[in-house]
This record gives C-alpha cells, sequence and structure tokens, in this order.
C-alpha cells in the first residue's frame, strides 16, 4: 500500500545522528503510515553501516539509497523523491534540528489546505551567525532571482505532494535547485512557522563554498536576471565612458581642463576592463553549465539500495529501473 506520508532525510556524515531521529520517526503514528527513505550523499563515516542496521531493524518501511559519491544535499533529495511512495513527502535534516512531530504539522497543513508545497519558517533557528547570514542572503536573492512572492521564506524543511514530487523529480540536470524547480511546477505554496531544534552532534557540512555553489545554482540555473544584470551595466559602463568622452573634447576644444596623468588613465582602464572580465566570467559561467548538461553530466550516481519489502517499490526511483534493490 502507498504510505501517506514518506520522510526523505540525505545524510552526510550522519553516523552519529541519523539512528535517534529514525527512532523518533518510528514510534510515531501517522495516518496512512509512512516510510522514511535514507540518501548517504558520499559520506566519509560509518553512515553506511548505520544505515543498514537502521534497515534491519525497521519498525516502519525503510529504503536505504547510497550515491557513489558526494553530490550536494538538492542532488540527494532529489534521489530521495524517486523512491519515495508516500502521497505527501517531508524532508528533514539529518542533524535531528527539523522535529519530525513539526514536519507531520506541515503535512497536516498541506493536507488541510490543499497546497502542494509547504515551507516550514522559524521564528528562531539555532544555527550559527554567519548561516543565518547565509540564509538571510539565499532568500534575499532568490526575491529577484526566481518567480516567488517578495519576502516569502524558503528553507529546507518542506512539505510537497507526490504528484509535485514527480514532476521535479524528471530534471536530470547536474546542478538542481530544488526551490526554483519547485516555483517552475506550482504556485500553489505555502508555509507555517516551526520550531528549530539544537543540532545534536557533530557539526554543520555547510560550508561558505557549498553555500556559494547553491547561490549560483539558484541564480545561473533558474534566472536570467545575472545576464540583464550584466547587460544593464555593460550599458551603463558604455553610457559613462561616452560622456566622459564628450567631456574630454569639450575642454579640449575651450583650451581647458585638468591635467591628465597615468594614474587617472590606469584607473579608469583597470574599471573598464574588470567590468568586461566579470560580464565575460559570467557568460562562460552560464556556457560551462550548458556545456555539462548537454554532455550529461550526471545528477546522481546510485551504487546501492537497500530496502525492507514493504519500501522502495513502486517508487519512482525503483520504478525507473534507476538501481537494484537489496533485500
Amino acid at each position: 500500500m502507498t504510505p501517506a506520508l514518506s520522510f526523505v532525510i540525505p545524510l552526510y556524515n550522519s553516523a552519529e545522528t541519523i539512528a535517534p531521529l529514525v527512532h523518533r520517526i518510528e514510534q510515531m503514528a501517522v495516518e496512512g503510515g509512512h516510510e522514511i527513505v535514507l540518501v548517504n550523499d558520499g559520506s566519509g563515516d560509518a553512515t553506511a553501516d548505520v544505515c543498514r542496521d537502521l534497515v534491519r531493524s525497521a519498525r516502519v518501511p525503510i529504503a536505504y539509497v547510497e550515491h557513489a559519491r558526494n553530490f550536494g544535499e538538492h542532488n540527494a533529495v532529489l534521489t530521495g523523491w524517486r523512491y519515495a511512495r508516500g502521497a505527501h513527502i517531508v524532508n528533514l535534516d539529518d542533524d535531528g534540528q527539523n522535529p519530525p512531530d513539526e514536519a507531520v504539522r506541515l503535512w497536516q497543513h498541506a493536507k488541510s489546505t490543499g497546497l502542494d508545497v509547504v515551507f516550514g519558517h522559524y521564528d528562531v533557528k539555532q544555527h550559527s551567525a554567519w548561516r543565518n547570514l547565509g540564509s538571510w542572503f539565499t532568500n534575499r536573492m532568490t526575491d529577484w532571482a526566481l518567480d516567488k512572492p517578495p519576502g516569502f521564506y524558503l528553507s529546507s524543511f518542506r512539505c510537497v505532494s507526490g504528484f509535485v514530487a514527480r514532476q521535479v523529480s524528471e530534471y536530470a540536470g547536474p546542478y538542481p535547485y530544488i526551490d526554483g524547480l519547485l516555483l517552475q511546477v506550482t504556485q500553489r505554496i505555502g508555509s507555517i512557522t516551526v520550531r528549530h531544534d539544537e543540532r545534536q552532534a557533530g557539526v554543520s557540512g555547510y560550508t561558505l563554498r557549498r553555500l556559494i555553489r547553491l547561490w549560483l545554482s539558484a541564480w545561473l540555473n533558474f534566472s536570467l536576471l545575472p545576464l540583464r544584470v550584466a547587460t544593464m551595466l555593460g550599458f551603463v559602463t558604455a553610457t559613462v565612458g561616452l560622456v566622459a568622452f564628450g567631456l574630454v573634447v569639450w575642454l579640449w576644444l575651450l583650451n581647458r581642463g585638468p591635467a591628465y596623468g597615468w594614474g587617472w588613465l590606469m584607473a579608469a582602464l583597470l574599471v573598464f576592463s574588470g567590468t568586461q572580465l566579470v560580464m565575460l566570467g559570467l557568460i562562460g559561467e552560464y556556457l560551462g553549465r550548458m556545456f555539462l548538461t548537454v554532455n550529461q553530466r550526471p545528477q546522481a550516481v546510485v551504487r546501492e539500495v537497500v530496502a525492507t519489502e514493504d519500501a522502495a517499490a513502486p517508487g519512482v526511483g525503483a520504478a525507473s529501473g534507476r538501481a537494484p534493490v537489496s533485500r
């Protein structure tokens, strides 16, 4: 039978935190039943062994999916959606900061309102100051780049309908940004305030490098705004240059004006050259991503799937024959 709710949890070095989280989810009572999909995104610790033990002792249907290497959180979530069978799917972080009971509240709100996507909004986030700053910047940036209501808070703690998950899972590009994909599929989105607990163990795997990669995916994969900004910047720079040229000619005709030296020329050269290099780099980033997409760089490679008898079929991933299922 198809469960009412699937818990999809991307994992990265989660050996210390995933077992308590899974046990909490197993003890919950969900009307219509629930399942758990664990996606190990190239962890370097004992996460794989812990997850296999969880499958062997499972009290609810559990599917464990292992990536061949680290591909990124959003790639891992899409893999989990392909193997999830639930009428609704909730994403949880692997560190215990997204309480399972709050995940059920997201699901209940989605059911009662008929929304396709419900995001969890935090009053207080138990993250470091720089992580909170990065989240704030990401949301402000997506206000400009994506077709979403201004100020609407996007988070990785979300509940989506099975219909939307299936549509989004068809995306095969190597640089997915899930919120951008969701906004392309549906406008039936909402949010509720949820609790954010402290991390149970370990440290966050989200480094500044990973945040920058996420920002680039949001900007370059799902918006033409950077190219339009580059075009406007080039137009403004050219206009300023023409005005300055006219001013120089006017002063020359009047035989007036300040003395011009090497410093002024070099400063102007650096400004214009820097602007050109920024625009060329931006265009090159677009072309590079197109090149990797055309050459079918994999979004993810599944090495192994281990599941209980009542999990992982006929989920999207299992039905498509993406990987064998070990029982």
